[in-house]
C-alpha cells in the first residue's frame, strides 16, 4: 500500500486486504442480527428473536466468513440485488452504456432520489455490464453506527464530512474529498459516484450544485502551477446519470418533511429517521426503474456553473417520465397545454389514485408536485 493511499485511511472503502477482518466484525455485530431480525420477521422477532438471531448469525457466517475480498463480497449483494428488483419493482432498464469504455474511470454524477438505491442501480447495471463497480461518496450522517459504517465501505463506499464545524474545518474535509475523488480516478482508475447536490431532491426538481462542481477542483487548484478548471473537468470524465423511479417508496415521508417546513418553518428528523429512509427505499415498491448514462462531458468547461447546467441538461434529456408522471401533473390541473401524454391505462390510473388518497390530504399537494416536477423542469415551467 502507498502512502497516498495511506492518508486517506479515514474517509476511503476498504481493501481487499482488510475485508475478512470486517466481515466477520460485521456477522457477528448484535445490533445487524437484530436489525435484521426485526426486518425479515416483523410479526414474531419479539417472541421468538431468542431463536431466530442464532439462525440467522449463522446464515450470514455460512454466506460471508469466507469471503476475504470486496470483489466477492459485492458479488453476494449482486444476488440481493436481483431478488429486491425482482421483488419490488415491475422491471429494471439501462441505456447508454455502450458509450461508454469499460476500461476507463469515470466521475458519474447523478440525480439523487433515495440514500441506497440510487448508486445501487448504477453498481448493478454496471455489473450486469460486466464493468466495474464505482465508489459510492456518502454523507458521515448516515453512518452513526459502525456496523452501518463497516458494511457502506465494505461496499466501497467513501466517507464525506458533513458534520465539520467552522470555516477551517470544512474546507480541510472538502480539499481531502477533492483530493481523493481526483486519486481514486485518475492514479488508481477507479470509477466514483457522487449526487449532483447535498441531499436527495425530495420535491422532484433535480438540479446540480455548482459548489459539488467546485470542490472537484479544489485540490488541484492549490497546487503551484496546476492545471486549468477545464482541463480538470476533462480528465475527470465526468459522466452525468440519471434514474428515474416510476413510485418513490419514500414519497409520503418527504411529503411530510417538505409540509413541516412550509408550516413551521423546519423539519426535525426523528434519531435513526435516515437509515429507516434506506430500509424503505430497498423493500419498497419501485414500480419501473431506468438508470441512464450520459456522454462524458468534454471541450470548453471554463466554470462550475458550465459544467452544472450541461449535467442538468443531460439528466433531464434522459429522464424516464412514466404514467405516475402525468398523472400527478393531470391531478394538479392547469397544465392541460402541455404535450407529450401519452395514453394512461385504466388500472395505471387506479393504482396511482388509490396511491394518492391512501396519504393525509395535507401531503397530497407535496406527493404530486414531486412526481409533477420532472415533466415541469424539463419544459422549463417551474415557478422560481
Amino acid at each position: 500500500m502507498t502512502t497516498d493511499t495511506d492518508q486517506f485511511k479515514e474517509i476511503r472503502p476498504y481493501y481487499d486486504h482488510e475485508a475478512h477482518t470486517v466481515i466477520n466484525r460485521i456477522i457477528n455485530h448484535p445490533e445487524l442480527i437484530e436489525a435484521i431480525c426485526k426486518f425479515r420477521f416483523p410479526q414474531i422477532h419479539k417472541p421468538l428473536g431468542f431463536l431466530l438471531r442464532p439462525l440467522i448469525r449463522r446464515k450470514l457466517q455460512s454466506q460471508f466468513a469466507n469471503i476475504d475480498n470486496v470483489h466477492d463480497f459485492q458479488m453476494q449483494v449482486a444476488s440481493y440485488m436481483a431478488r429486491m428488483i425482482k421483488n419490488s419493482t415491475s422491471g429494471f432498464t439501462v441505456s447508454g452504456l455502450d458509450q461508454l469504455d469499460p476500461e476507463q474511470s469515470y466521475l458519474f454524477v447523478a440525480n439523487h432520489r433515495d440514500i441506497a438505491m440510487d448508486p445501487a442501480f448504477v453498481n448493478y447495471a454496471l455489473y450486469l455490464n460486466q464493468s466495474s463497480t464505482v465508489r459510492i461518496a456518502i454523507g458521515d450522517n448516515l453512518l452513526q453506527k459502525p456496523y452501518v459504517s463497516d458494511l457502506m465501505r465494505l461496499n466501497k463506499s467513501f466517507i464525506v464530512n458533513r458534520s465539520a464545524k467552522g470555516i477551517r474545518e470544512m474546507m480541510k474535509a472538502l480539499t481531502e474529498l477533492s483530493s481523493y475523488i481526483n486519486h481514486s480516478i485518475l492514479e488508481e482508475h477507479h470509477s466514483v459516484w457522487i449526487a449532483q447536490k447535498e441531499g436527495r431532491a425530495k420535491d422532484g426538481i433535480d438540479a446540480t450544485d455548482p459548489a459539488i462542481i467546485k470542490m472537484f477542483y479544489m485540490s488541484r487548484k492549490k497546487k503551484k502551477d496546476g492545471p486549468a478548471f477545464s482541463d480538470v473537468m476533462n480528465e475527470l470524465n465526468i459522466v452525468p446519470v440519471s434514474i428515474s423511479y416510476e413510485y418513490d417508496p419514500c414519497d409520503e415521508q418527504k411529503a411530510r418533511e417538505l409540509h413541516a417546513v412550509a408550516t413551521e418553518g423546519e423539519y426535525n428528523k426523528a434519531e435513526f429517521e435516515d437509515i429507516r429512509s434506506i430500509v424503505n427505499g430497498i423493500s419498497g415498491f419501485k414500480g419501473k426503474v431506468h438508470v441512464h448514462f450520459g456522454h462524458p462531458l468534454k471541450g470548453e468547461l471554463s466554470d462550475a456553473e458550465t459544467v452544472a447546467e450541461k449535467i442538468d441538461q443531460s439528466i433531464m434529456d434522459h429522464y424516464q417520465l412514466y404514467d405516475s408522471n402525468w398523472l400527478a401533473l393531470e391531478m394538479l390541473e392547469g397544465y392541460d397545454h402541455i404535450s407529450g401524454k401519452p395514453q394512461i391505462s385504466d388500472t395505471s390510473r387506479q393504482v396511482f389514485t388509490d396511491r394518492i388518497n391512501s396519504y393525509a390530504e395535507e401531503y397530497r399537494p407535496y406527493v404530486l408536485r414531486m412526481y409533477a416536477n420532472p415533466i415541469l423542469n424539463s419544459r422549463r415551467l417551474l415557478a422560481s
